[in-house]
């Protein structure tokens, strides 16, 4: 199995090292307290006594401190990114892919990982390489099913929750070991940016790549700016590895001076996607208009990730931009305008994405819906689908039953989980993540790298900062009424486990998210024998 990880700040390095002693006090303080949760969850104590639902949370935090400080204070080193060494290490060298640095300084022309042969593992924590099938000692079995409710079922009964389904799964043998409702379908908000992950590395695979090209017509010498659905096409000066319009340009404007020619008719091409480009949402600051071509993910500023302003016509954006770079090069054009290049064009030059498993960490990891309904679109244009929302939703479905998923009552209105109408099962996500560590499925392998570390990166960074830091592994997802968590972790005998926590009707999205954290913690800290 391989490691997982990922991450996108480069001080988390010292943030990592600084919040060691803490953790290492904590930790100290909280054995006996921890001891003492073990044997409160135990079917024999389950009999005699059971602990209230403030017990177990207050519990399941101590618990959560002391297993993250054992694997944070052993775990090192750390790499700019914050992410372990060793983590990476092993992905790279079990599946030569996976666990990419995709932040603004990231490399990611080679996503290798080895130069020769595979690197021997960094240090690590015993318990965290260990429950993913790389440590010396014997793993413990599979947590107790019935265990398991003891300490779930009073933190998921938590009133802040409204209606919820949960899901637990051991990874190593794919057996589901708890399940509340987890066959009921709920809206999943973000936590569908998993389903698209898996469906898009399903039908590309990890290592393909998104083409942006110029083509030149030869009758009429209009260039055409053909997008090929790269949302992380860059017009800024510091590319960072992914596929600069300013470099576009100037390997077109170069391959036009070939051509003897100076002036051209500029125009674009989007026709890759089909159907409307407005999400159903409308207009809205946490996505743009879904198009083949945009530039920046049609961001109104310098940010990289979060709601921002768009612009309102993405393509015709993105094109005049690259007008203004060609003409940087003495190449002047016509304002540009939407056309389709013929089958006659010659290809004049191109950039490309960085592979799609670095596209699907980006995505994950900050949560970006571009991206997300991106790959949804690619999803459906690789599995011979019309490349609408539509086609998106029959072309996840069947990637999905490909995987031998349970896809019963499972609905896929987008790539992002913004549409309110899209539901999904706990059961099926909780699947999906342990299928991702299969070694049978490494073009999975992303999917996991992916997910946001607790306490350190992403969309997780400020969350379990004084709970199961590093130790949880998981997409957040949040709407109005609607808080869900679906990830992975190490218990406390090693076992790697993955999860899905869905609940809707929630009133106070605080509460509820911090509901979710506790039972995620309580799972990460439960041997539950």
């Amino acid at each position: 199995m391989t490691r997982f990880a990922g991450a996108v700040r480069p001080s988390l390095a010292r943030a990592a090292e600084a919040v060691r002693p803490r953790l290492e006090r904590t930790a100290t303080a909280a054995k006996p307290r921890v001891a003492r949760l073990v044997r409160a969850v135990s079917p024999q104590a389950a009999r005699t006594r059971k602990p209230k639902t403030w017990q177990y949370t207050a519990g399941a935090t101590t618990a959560g401190l002391a297993l993250a400080a054992g694997v944070v204070t052993a775990a090192g080193p750390w790499d700019s990114t914050g992410q372990r060494t060793a983590e990476r290490d092993r992905a790279a060298a079990q599946e030569r892919t996976g666990g990419a640095d995709h932040g603004r300084n990231a490399d990611t022309s080679d996503t290798s990982g080895t130069a020769g042969h595979a690197p021997l593992p960094a240090p690590s924590a015993a318990s965290v390489l260990t429950g993913l099938g790389g440590g010396t000692s014997s793993v413990k079995a599979a947590p107790n099913g019935k265990a398991l409710a003891g300490v779930l079922g009073p933190l998921l009964d938590a009133p802040e929750l409204g209606t919820r389904s949960a899901a637990v799964v051991d990874v190593a043998t794919g057996k589901r070991l708890y399940g509340e409702g987890a066959s009921e379908p709920l809206v999943p908000a973000s936590t569908t940016k998993i389903v698209t992950a898996a469906a898009a590395l399903t039908a590309l695979g990890p290592d393909h790549r998104l083409t942006t090209r110029t083509a030149l017509e030869p009758d009429t010498k209009e260039l055409v700016l053909v997008g090929g659905g790269d949302p992380t096409l860059t017009a800024r000066k510091e590319a960072d590895g992914w596929a600069s319009l300013r470099e576009l340009a100037a390997d077109t404007a170069e391959a036009l001076r070939k051509h003897d020619l100076r002036e051209v008719t500029l125009s674009y091409d989007t026709t890759l996607y089909a159907g409307s480009d407005l999400h159903p949402i409308g207009v809205n600051g946490n996505l743009a208009r879904v198009t083949a071509l945009m530039a920046d993910e049609a961001r109104t500023d310098d940010s990289m990730s979060g709601p921002v302003r768009r612009v309102p016509d993405p393509a015709k954006d993105a094109a005049a931009k690259f007008a203004s770079f060609l003409a940087d090069h003495g190449i002047k054009t016509t304002s540009p305008g939407p056309s389709k290049a013929t089958n006659r064009a010659e290809s004049l030059a191109e950039v490309s994405s960085p592979p799609l498993s670095a596209l699907v960490e980006r995505m994950l990891t900050n949560s970006d819906n571009d991206i997300a309904e991106a790959l949804a679109r690619q999803t459906a244009v690789a599995s011979g689908e019309r490349a609408d929302f539509d086609g998106a939703d029959q072309a996840i479905r069947a990637r999905l039953k490909r995987l031998g998923l349970p896809v019963d009552g499972a609905v896929f209105k987008d790539g992002s989980g913004l549409n309110r109408e899209d539901r999904l099962t706990a059961g099926l996500l909780a699947a999906l993540l342990a299928k991702a560590s299969d070694p049978a499925h490494p073009e999975l392998r992303p999917t996991l790298t992916g997910l946001p570390v607790a306490g350190f990166t992403g969309t997780l960074t400020s969350r379990y900062t004084d709970g199961a830091a590093g130790i949880v592994r998981a997409k957040t997802g949040t709407l109005t009424g609607v808080n869900t968590l679906a990830g992975t972790v190490v218990d406390q005998d090693g076992r790697l486990l993955s999860f899905a926590f869905l609940a809707t009707n929630t009133t106070d999205p605080g509460a509820a998210q911090s509901a979710l954290d506790r039972t995620a913690t309580a799972l990460a800290s439960c041997g539950c024998r």
